[in-house]
């Protein structure tokens, strides 16, 4: 017993380096490698309290983190947090004899315990176990974070999401949530007939957006590849292939700046479905919002920074292009390049070298134009046909392409298309795309060859839609940066 409470006060000092012999080093090893393999655990801390009548008397075992312990003469409280919240667990000498107690009171916080006992509640009314018997199963060579203040370092937070996690509900809750979104996602499209697929992340030739790609090397064919920053070419060769409905949530990676709605690693899904257009998708994506909303917020309507955001449909609709010439009284799809360039560079608007075009001048306009007026959810339509290679003409006007991208507090959720099924043009955009790159816009994706032939097979009229889901959890958990969604976003390291 004395060399269980003396090992215990040697790890408080948090480091077994601390220790002053190698041999009290070598006692702590064998005593941590003689706990437990496993624990039968028969209840959870959430189920007992929210269903005290059930569980009253009734005996339980239960398995979790020790967050906090008391200790007073012959009575031991232990706060135990397993991975649906907290129960205390209740240590009595009468209950468990002279040995066990005095072993019970060597148990710190930040332990992992196993308990059985008896459910009840002690006089002051907190339901508890009364343990009759327990197990240490771990043990914490590291004190947790002052249980008062947490973890207030932002970055540490993001750097040691599991601390972060033993530390805070809220941050527990957030990600319980996007479990739920990612369910609910998935209920809702295999109802409308879509089936689930999985395409490949390292690829020879990455396309389907506009971004700077992180490189790898595959040995076995001794070439260099890249990882997807989008699954949109190979999604569409499922269409070709014959599948009319299929989706995927695609982890994608950008390498790109991070801020509070950029990680160079990020979740989306992409659904493409044959036979339907971008209309269809405008509807399909109100559906499924409005299904996640309802089964996160349960109505339609939730509050994102101190906002009321209402996700009933129909969505508000705007154009691109009225909406900039509401703004700023010009015609952008009339002017040259100079007039454009012009425009943009007299709102504040700098280009990168090599990336002075038209692409990027109607997208960062409309950044600037738009910015503080889409608060609520909107779809913003029919883009200039050079900011969507991958997309058919718009019906009436070939200037402006079938695109729309969905809008809410400002953060754009993603683009939808008609999606482009004529090769003879795609190769056309392709090489316009080429153009771009040669010129030094190292944004512009290289041409995929290998997919305009696939469509020279032919492919069926295609409506096709991409949706973040980091962001999509940032509005329906009210978190004002995407690190907070994310279990292990993107930090440098400390070196």
């Amino acid at each position: 017993m004395l060399l269980v409470q003396t090992l215990f006060k040697v790890s408080d000092r948090n480091l077994m380096d601390s220790m002053p012999s190698e041999t009290s080093k070598g006692d702590l090893r064998e005593f941590i490698s003689n706990m437990p393999y496993s624990y039968d655990v028969t209840a959870k801390a959430a189920d007992i309290v929210s269903d005290y009548a059930k569980y009253e008397g009734k005996e339980v075992s239960v398995a979790g983190r020790a967050v906090a312990v008391r200790k007073s003469g012959k009575l031991v409280f232990i706060d135990v947090l397993d991975s649906t919240g907290k129960i205390q667990a209740y240590f009595e000498f009468t209950a468990l004899g002279e040995e066990s107690f005095s072993k019970s009171k060597a148990l710190n916080s930040g332990d992992i315990i196993g308990v059985k006992g008896k459910v009840f509640k002690t006089k002051p009314g907190q339901i508890s176990i009364m343990v009759e018997s327990y197990a240490q199963l771990a043990k914490a060579l590291r004190p947790l974070p002052d249980k008062w203040h947490g973890l207030q370092d932002s970055e540490i937070k993001y750097r040691k999401r599991y601390l972060d996690l033993i530390m805070s509900q809220e941050s527990r809750e957030v990600f319980v949530k996007r479990a739920r979104i990612y369910s609910l996602i998935r209920e809702f499209m295999a109802q409308r007939g879509f089936m689930e697929v999985e395409t490949q992340v390292v690829q020879a030739v990455y396309g389907g957006a506009d971004a700077k790609p992180f490189k790898t090397f595959v040995n076995t064919l001794n070439e260099e590849h890249y990882l997807r920053i989008s699954p949109e070419l190979q999604l569409k060769r499922l269409i070709i292939g014959g599948f009319d409905k299929v989706f995927e949530f695609t982890r994608n990676f950008r390498n790109e700046d991070s801020d509070t709605t950029h990680n160079p690693e990020f979740t989306a899904i992409e659904w493409y479905q044959a036979y339907a257009d971008y209309e269809d998708m405008m509807r399909l994506e109100e559906d499924l919002l409005e299904y996640v909303v309802k089964g996160i917020a349960g109505s339609t309507e939730i509050e994102y920074q101190g906002q009321k955001i209402s996700f009933k449909k129909p969505f508000k609709r705007i154009k691109f292009i009225d909406s900039i010439k509401e703004k700023t009284g010009k015609d952008i799809l009339k002017m040259g390049d100079d007039e454009l360039f012009a425009l943009a560079e007299g709102m504040g608007i700098r280009f990168l070298k090599g990336m002075r075009n038209r692409y990027h001048a109607y997208d960062k306009i409309s950044e600037k134009v738009l910015e503080g007026k889409l608060t609520q959810p909107t779809f913003l339509l029919d883009f200039p046909k050079e900011t969507s290679p991958l997309t058919r003409p718009k019906r009436g006007n070939p200037e402006l392409a079938e695109r729309f991208d969905l809008y809410v507090m400002d953060k754009e959720l993603g683009p939808s298309y008609s999606e482009l099924n004529n090769p003879i043009i795609q190769r056309e955009n392709f090489e316009e795309q080429d153009r771009r790159r040669n010129d030094g816009d190292v944004e512009a994706p290289p041409s995929d060859m290998e997919f305009v032939e696939a469509m020279e097979y032919g492919m069926p009229p295609t409506g096709g839609l991409g949706l973040g889901i980091d962001r999509l959890v940032m509005l329906l958990t009210n978190k004002a940066s995407i690190k907070d969604v994310i279990f292990f976003p993107m930090e440098k390291r400390i070196k």
